[in-house]
């Protein structure tokens, strides 16, 4: 039983860094009544974490490469606790959302190491149960979220959706220093222009998306922050070529099973999980809906997410990695089509339930491979940086997903209140648009999976055949994504 030890800490802080991304969904309206925020200040809420762990990721992990994987894990932590204290302080929406984005700053220097942690620490058949276990609880955490926000808002008062990462962060951080390898430091360097210039890039994109619903698409501020989007994007590829260190190495663009699972990556957080928090939106404000019913009616999702991820990861190398991801994008599809058909005006929370399920199997399905594919598709020396840009991709998708959504559903709000419709009608108007994006999102990244994830690994062996012993990957420190180009 001690052998696992480590593995729960490593899964400790995975779900907390995780669930923390949805589990706010069933809280914003009490947070809004609360600290008087308006729908834009409920936007960013959402999107300060998702951004700060999509613009943060690879540069966490190339301080992991300079300090050691258990040590920028354990300052993660540590980080994660505080800010979730400073949420639940919050004396209002700004502060709010700064804290949100500290947050956001210690779930990246989690999440960029656990992996590598996972890696380090088991080996043989142990290391695939333990990545088996680690697969399951990223799958099923941002899908319970809602469902655990709902419990906690209604059972106490929406900062308890924060209070209670501070136990689970002890714990964790009490075993990561008891149980985990220190591992060794490496020696890589920190790549400061490519990592400022990615976030600018994310950040700036993001403003504008949210912007430009709330002001229109051709205002001034609009237009500068999509032009300053673009710039820092040139900048960072030409950042990225000019450095023996990056963050990423653009050159793994070129291989269409990796640059394929990357757009696949952005298209499955978006459509899977961009539109939950305008869901929770419409069962609480128009339904009526307490915050557990609000969180129960999402449950459909989280259920059958875990059960096929848990199920699925012991016969994950029996099928092909196209199959598994672009399946389940194709699933989470057809699961947002299914209720793009059924949620109208007169609708209820069960005419939600059957396309929740659907996507969850969907959800279950791709996320356990969706970094494991990648990381097979590159050389062994860039897994690590494999893995970090899968990552950083899909928080990426969740974070465009929430403000393109909230722009689309902004809109039609607008344009039919402004007609003399009801608000009810306004939301069910939104909601069917934003079905309709998530599935056009998710039925796209499944064909790009289908279209160029091929059945090779980045090393020339085949896909589902016994993986050479992953020494590199673990011990020689293969996973940081810092290594300079061979």
């Amino acid at each position: 039983m001690r052998k696992w030890l480590p593995l729960v800490a490593i899964c400790l802080g995975a779900f907390i860094l995780l669930v923390d991304v949805t589990i706010v969904n069933v809280a914003l309206p009490s947070m809004a009544s609360d600290l008087h925020a308006s729908f834009t200040s409920l936007q960013w809420v959402m999107d300060m974490y998702a951004l700060a762990l999509a613009a943060l990721l690879l540069a966490a992990g190339s301080l992991a490469d300079l300090f050691g994987h258990r040590k920028l894990y354990a300052i993660g932590l540590v980080v994660f606790a505080i800010a979730s204290l400073g949420c639940a302080l919050a004396p209002n929406a700004a502060v709010l959302i700064t804290w949100r984005g500290v947050q956001g700053v210690g779930g990246a220097a989690m999440f960029a190491t656990s992996a590598a942690l996972v890696a380090a620490t088991y080996h043989g058949r142990d290391r695939g149960v333990a990545f088996g276990v680690w697969g399951a609880v990223n799958g099923a955490a941002a899908a319970l979220g809602p469902v655990l926000g709902g419990l906690l808002t209604q059972g106490f008062s929406w900062q308890a959706i924060f209070l209670v990462n501070l136990p689970i962060a002890v714990v964790a951080i009490v075993l990561t220093l008891r149980v985990l390898p220190a591992g060794k430091r490496g020696t890589g360097r920190l790549d400061v222009p490519g990592a400022v210039l990615f976030t600018v890039a994310a950040a700036a994109l993001t403003y504008a998306l949210i912007r430009g619903g709330d002001h229109g698409w051709t205002d001034g501020l609009t237009l500068g922050a999509f032009a300053l989007a673009v710039l820092a994007v040139v900048g960072f590829v030409v950042a990225e070529l000019a450095t023996a260190h990056p963050m990423l190495d653009l050159s793994l663009l070129r291989r269409p099973t990796f640059s394929g699972l990357l757009g696949g990556a952005v298209l499955f957080q978006a459509g899977a999980f961009g539109g939950f928090v305008y869901i929770s939106l419409w069962l609480q404000n128009i339904l009526g809906l307490s915050p557990i019913r609000g969180g129960l009616a999402l449950m459909p999702l989280a259920v059958a997410s875990f059960v096929v991820a848990a199920a699925a990861g012991k016969h994950t190398h029996r099928f092909s990695p196209a199959l598994l991801v672009g399946g389940g994008l194709v699933l989470v599809g057809v699961g947002a089509g299914i209720m793009w058909q059924s949620v109208s005006a007169g609708s209820h929370a069960s005419s939600l339930y059957a396309g929740l399920a659907v996507m969850g199997v969907g959800v279950g399905l791709s996320t356990p491979v969706l970094v494991s594919t990648a990381v097979e598709a590159v050389p062994p020396n860039r897994a690590g940086m494999a893995g970090g840009a899968v990552n950083t991709f899909r928080q990426l998708g969740m974070s465009l997903g929430i403000a393109l959504f909230g722009s689309i559903f902004t809109s039609r709000l607008r344009d039919v209140t402004r007609h003399g419709g009801s608000v009810r009608a306004g939301y069910a108007s939104g909601l069917d648009r934003i079905f309709l994006a998530s599935a056009l999102a998710a039925l796209a990244g499944g064909v790009l999976v289908f279209l160029t994830v091929r059945h090779s690994r980045g090393d020339g062996t085949p896909q589902g055949a016994p993986a050479p012993e992953p020494r590199d990957l673990a011990v020689e420190g293969g996973l940081s994504p810092s290594s300079p180009r061979p």
